[in-house]
Protein backbone atom coordinates (compact mmCIF):
# COMPACT_ATOMS: atom_id res chain seq x y z
CA UNK A 1 0.00 0.00 0.00
CA UNK A 2 3.13 1.95 0.85
CA UNK A 3 3.91 2.22 -2.68
CA UNK A 4 1.04 2.85 -4.44
CA UNK A 5 0.11 6.48 -5.74
CA UNK A 6 -4.17 5.96 -5.88
CA UNK A 7 -5.91 4.46 -3.00
CA UNK A 8 -9.66 3.85 -3.31
CA UNK A 9 -11.54 2.81 -0.14
CA UNK A 10 -14.42 0.79 -0.49
CA UNK A 11 -16.31 0.10 2.42
CA UNK A 12 -19.90 -2.36 3.71
CA UNK A 13 -21.95 -2.20 6.72
CA UNK A 14 -18.64 -3.81 8.47
CA UNK A 15 -17.10 -0.83 8.67
CA UNK A 16 -19.36 1.53 10.82
CA UNK A 17 -18.99 -1.98 13.78
CA UNK A 18 -15.97 -0.15 15.43
CA UNK A 19 -18.15 2.75 15.67
CA UNK A 20 -21.15 0.87 17.56
CA UNK A 21 -23.22 1.06 14.78
CA UNK A 22 -25.48 -2.74 13.86
CA UNK A 23 -24.48 -4.09 10.64
CA UNK A 24 -28.08 -6.03 10.36
CA UNK A 25 -26.25 -9.70 9.56
CA UNK A 26 -28.86 -11.85 9.66
CA UNK A 27 -32.35 -11.85 11.02
CA UNK A 28 -31.05 -12.17 15.04
CA UNK A 29 -28.85 -8.76 14.19
CA UNK A 30 -31.59 -7.12 13.10
CA UNK A 31 -33.70 -8.25 15.63
CA UNK A 32 -31.11 -7.05 18.49
CA UNK A 33 -30.53 -3.53 16.88
CA UNK A 34 -34.71 -3.53 16.48
CA UNK A 35 -36.24 -5.65 19.01
CA UNK A 36 -39.35 -3.73 17.52
CA UNK A 37 -39.13 -5.25 14.64
CA UNK A 38 -38.94 -8.95 15.71
CA UNK A 39 -42.09 -8.53 17.47
CA UNK A 40 -44.12 -7.61 14.68
CA UNK A 41 -42.53 -10.35 12.75
CA UNK A 42 -40.53 -8.21 9.85
CA UNK A 43 -36.99 -8.80 9.11
CA UNK A 44 -34.91 -6.11 7.81
CA UNK A 45 -35.55 -6.85 4.18
CA UNK A 46 -39.66 -6.97 4.69
CA UNK A 47 -39.13 -3.51 6.74
CA UNK A 48 -36.05 -1.92 4.41
CA UNK A 49 -39.41 -1.85 1.86
CA UNK A 50 -40.45 1.77 0.17
CA UNK A 51 -44.44 0.30 0.22
CA UNK A 52 -44.20 1.71 4.06
CA UNK A 53 -43.86 5.10 3.37
CA UNK A 54 -47.38 4.65 1.43
CA UNK A 55 -49.14 2.25 3.48
CA UNK A 56 -47.50 3.09 6.49
CA UNK A 57 -45.34 6.09 7.19
CA UNK A 58 -45.32 5.96 10.79
CA UNK A 59 -44.36 2.71 11.04
CA UNK A 60 -41.63 3.50 8.04
CA UNK A 61 -40.21 6.81 9.69
CA UNK A 62 -39.94 5.02 13.09
CA UNK A 63 -37.51 2.85 11.58
CA UNK A 64 -35.92 5.38 9.66
CA UNK A 65 -36.23 7.86 11.89
CA UNK A 66 -34.23 6.23 14.68
CA UNK A 67 -31.77 5.62 12.05
CA UNK A 68 -31.00 9.12 10.68
CA UNK A 69 -30.63 10.31 14.35
CA UNK A 70 -28.37 7.23 15.09
CA UNK A 71 -26.39 8.12 12.46
CA UNK A 72 -26.12 12.01 13.47
CA UNK A 73 -24.83 10.57 16.93
CA UNK A 74 -22.17 8.40 16.25
CA UNK A 75 -18.42 9.41 15.78
CA UNK A 76 -16.50 7.40 13.33
CA UNK A 77 -13.81 5.30 14.93
CA UNK A 78 -10.37 6.01 14.74
CA UNK A 79 -9.93 3.81 11.38
CA UNK A 80 -11.53 6.47 9.33
CA UNK A 81 -8.99 9.11 10.20
CA UNK A 82 -6.66 6.94 9.35
CA UNK A 83 -7.54 6.13 6.38
CA UNK A 84 -7.80 9.75 5.39
CA UNK A 85 -4.59 10.45 6.13
CA UNK A 86 -3.09 7.45 3.72
CA UNK A 87 -5.09 9.17 1.32
CA UNK A 88 -3.89 12.30 1.62
CA UNK A 89 -0.23 11.01 0.87
CA UNK A 90 -1.30 9.51 -2.37
CA UNK A 91 -1.99 11.65 -5.44
CA UNK A 92 -5.34 10.45 -6.62
CA UNK A 93 -8.01 8.47 -3.87
CA UNK A 94 -11.64 7.63 -3.47
CA UNK A 95 -14.33 6.08 -1.51
CA UNK A 96 -16.77 3.27 -2.91
CA UNK A 97 -19.42 2.81 0.40
CA UNK A 98 -22.84 0.85 0.31
CA UNK A 99 -23.38 2.19 3.30
CA UNK A 100 -25.96 5.40 3.89
CA UNK A 101 -24.58 6.76 7.18
CA UNK A 102 -22.61 10.00 6.17
CA UNK A 103 -19.43 8.65 8.21
CA UNK A 104 -17.01 9.45 5.73
CA UNK A 105 -18.36 12.86 5.03
CA UNK A 106 -18.61 13.30 8.90
CA UNK A 107 -14.88 12.08 9.43
CA UNK A 108 -13.40 14.44 6.82
CA UNK A 109 -13.71 12.74 4.11
CA UNK A 110 -14.31 14.99 0.69
CA UNK A 111 -17.73 14.89 -0.77
CA UNK A 112 -16.89 14.59 -3.62
CA UNK A 113 -14.64 11.75 -3.81
CA UNK A 114 -17.29 9.73 -2.37
CA UNK A 115 -19.90 7.28 -4.24
CA UNK A 116 -22.61 5.77 -2.21
CA UNK A 117 -24.32 3.25 -4.20
CA UNK A 118 -27.67 2.78 -1.90
CA UNK A 119 -27.93 6.26 -1.41
CA UNK A 120 -27.84 8.72 1.80
CA UNK A 121 -30.21 8.41 4.88
CA UNK A 122 -29.14 12.50 5.18
CA UNK A 123 -31.05 13.19 2.27
CA UNK A 124 -34.47 13.15 1.24
CA UNK A 125 -37.20 13.12 -1.70
CA UNK A 126 -40.80 12.60 -2.32
CA UNK A 127 -42.93 9.36 -2.59
CA UNK A 128 -44.56 10.50 -5.14
CA UNK A 129 -43.61 12.87 -7.37
CA UNK A 130 -40.12 14.12 -8.83
CA UNK A 131 -39.55 17.43 -7.06
CA UNK A 132 -35.74 16.05 -6.77
CA UNK A 133 -33.83 15.27 -3.91
CA UNK A 134 -33.16 17.91 -0.82
CA UNK A 135 -31.19 17.79 2.42
CA UNK A 136 -32.73 16.12 5.50
CA UNK A 137 -30.91 19.15 7.40
CA UNK A 138 -33.33 19.91 10.53
CA UNK A 139 -35.45 16.89 10.57
CA UNK A 140 -36.13 15.84 13.73
CA UNK A 141 -38.68 12.81 14.12
CA UNK A 142 -40.45 11.86 17.28
CA UNK A 143 -40.78 8.34 17.77
CA UNK A 144 -43.20 6.79 20.16
CA UNK A 145 -40.55 4.08 21.31
CA UNK A 146 -42.68 1.50 23.27
CA UNK A 147 -45.15 1.51 20.12
CA UNK A 148 -42.60 1.92 17.30
CA UNK A 149 -44.46 4.57 15.64
CA UNK A 150 -43.20 8.07 14.25
CA UNK A 151 -45.56 11.31 15.65
CA UNK A 152 -44.89 13.10 12.39
CA UNK A 153 -42.73 13.00 9.63
CA UNK A 154 -41.32 15.04 6.25
CA UNK A 155 -43.71 16.28 3.85
CA UNK A 156 -42.46 17.19 -0.08
CA UNK A 157 -42.36 21.31 -0.32
CA UNK A 158 -43.85 20.64 -3.71
CA UNK A 159 -46.95 18.65 -3.51
CA UNK A 160 -47.20 18.05 0.65
CA UNK A 161 -46.83 14.01 -0.19
CA UNK A 162 -45.01 11.81 2.52
CA UNK A 163 -41.25 12.45 2.15
CA UNK A 164 -38.56 9.62 2.02
CA UNK A 165 -34.86 8.85 2.98
CA UNK A 166 -32.87 8.90 -0.70
CA UNK A 167 -31.98 5.11 0.12
CA UNK A 168 -31.98 2.22 -2.57
CA UNK A 169 -34.18 0.21 -0.65
CA UNK A 170 -36.03 -3.68 -1.47
CA UNK A 171 -37.96 -3.76 -4.37
CA UNK A 172 -37.52 0.15 -4.73
CA UNK A 173 -38.42 1.46 -8.02
CA UNK A 174 -39.00 4.89 -7.03
CA UNK A 175 -35.64 5.74 -5.66
CA UNK A 176 -34.60 8.69 -7.38
CA UNK A 177 -30.58 7.80 -8.32
CA UNK A 178 -29.58 11.10 -9.57
CA UNK A 179 -27.36 12.21 -6.70
CA UNK A 180 -25.53 8.83 -6.45
CA UNK A 181 -25.34 8.51 -10.64
CA UNK A 182 -23.24 12.18 -10.34
CA UNK A 183 -21.47 10.41 -7.62
CA UNK A 184 -20.02 7.25 -10.29
CA UNK A 185 -19.69 10.27 -12.94
CA UNK A 186 -16.46 11.28 -10.48
CA UNK A 187 -16.12 7.75 -9.63
CA UNK A 188 -15.17 7.42 -13.57
CA UNK A 189 -13.19 10.32 -13.94
CA UNK A 190 -10.61 9.08 -11.08
CA UNK A 191 -10.35 5.61 -12.78
CA UNK A 192 -9.56 7.06 -16.06
CA UNK A 193 -7.24 9.42 -14.54
CA UNK A 194 -5.79 6.28 -12.71
CA UNK A 195 -4.97 4.94 -16.32
CA UNK A 196 -4.19 8.05 -17.79
CA UNK A 197 -1.41 9.56 -15.01
CA UNK A 198 0.08 5.27 -14.99
CA UNK A 199 -0.65 5.34 -11.18
CA UNK A 200 -0.08 2.52 -8.90
CA UNK A 201 -3.54 1.47 -7.38
CA UNK A 202 -4.35 -0.12 -4.25
CA UNK A 203 -7.74 -1.43 -3.07
CA UNK A 204 -8.50 -1.15 0.54
CA UNK A 205 -12.02 -2.79 1.44
CA UNK A 206 -13.39 -2.99 4.72
CA UNK A 207 -16.41 -5.12 5.89
CA UNK A 208 -18.19 -5.60 2.97
CA UNK A 209 -20.07 -9.21 3.10
CA UNK A 210 -21.01 -11.59 0.38
CA UNK A 211 -24.87 -11.22 1.14
CA UNK A 212 -25.14 -8.60 -0.45
CA UNK A 213 -22.22 -8.21 -3.34
CA UNK A 214 -21.97 -5.11 -4.47
CA UNK A 215 -18.89 -3.24 -2.41
CA UNK A 216 -16.87 -6.32 -3.13
CA UNK A 217 -17.51 -6.69 -6.88
CA UNK A 218 -16.77 -3.34 -7.21
CA UNK A 219 -13.44 -3.79 -5.85
CA UNK A 220 -12.70 -6.93 -7.35
CA UNK A 221 -14.08 -5.74 -10.96
CA UNK A 222 -11.64 -2.26 -10.30
CA UNK A 223 -8.47 -4.45 -9.69
CA UNK A 224 -9.46 -6.92 -12.26
CA UNK A 225 -9.59 -4.22 -14.63
CA UNK A 226 -6.79 -1.66 -13.61
CA UNK A 227 -4.30 -3.87 -11.92
CA UNK A 228 -4.60 -2.62 -8.26
CA UNK A 229 -3.87 -4.76 -5.71
CA UNK A 230 -6.71 -5.65 -3.38
CA UNK A 231 -6.72 -5.65 0.84
CA UNK A 232 -10.07 -7.37 1.78
CA UNK A 233 -10.76 -6.73 5.75
CA UNK A 234 -13.30 -9.02 7.02
CA UNK A 235 -13.51 -10.66 9.98
CA UNK A 236 -15.69 -13.31 9.03
CA UNK A 237 -15.50 -13.64 5.16
CA UNK A 238 -11.54 -12.65 4.07
CA UNK A 239 -11.54 -14.81 1.48
CA UNK A 240 -10.25 -13.58 -1.99
CA UNK A 241 -8.30 -14.87 -5.12
CA UNK A 242 -4.79 -14.76 -4.59
CA UNK A 243 -4.36 -12.68 -7.96
CA UNK A 244 -6.56 -10.10 -7.62
CA UNK A 245 -5.04 -9.25 -3.63
CA UNK A 246 -4.50 -10.64 -0.13
CA UNK A 247 -7.65 -11.04 2.99
CA UNK A 248 -7.38 -10.10 6.46
CA UNK A 249 -9.24 -11.74 9.03
CA UNK A 250 -9.65 -8.90 11.23
CA UNK A 251 -12.24 -5.87 12.35
CA UNK A 252 -12.13 -3.18 10.68
CA UNK A 253 -9.94 -0.78 12.69
CA UNK A 254 -7.46 -3.51 13.64
CA UNK A 255 -7.43 -4.42 10.07
CA UNK A 256 -6.85 -0.48 9.32
CA UNK A 257 -3.83 -0.06 12.60
CA UNK A 258 -2.38 -3.36 11.02
CA UNK A 259 -2.05 -1.81 7.39
CA UNK A 260 -0.85 1.63 9.12
CA UNK A 261 2.09 -0.44 10.78
CA UNK A 262 2.46 -2.12 8.07
CA UNK A 263 3.70 0.75 6.07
Amino acid sequence: MDEADALLVTAGAGMGVDSGLPDFRGNEGFWRAYPEAKRLGLSFVELANPMWFESDPALAWAFYGHRLHLYRETTPHEGFSLLLDIAREKKEWFVFTSNVDGQFQKAGFDEDRIVECHGSIHHLQCTVCSSGIWPADGVYIDIDKERFRAKSWPACDACKATARPNILMFGDWGWDGSRTQAQEERFDDFLQRVVLNGLKLCIVEIGAGTAVPTVRLTGERVAGRFGGRLIRINPAEPEIEPALGVGLAMGGLDGIRALVEEA
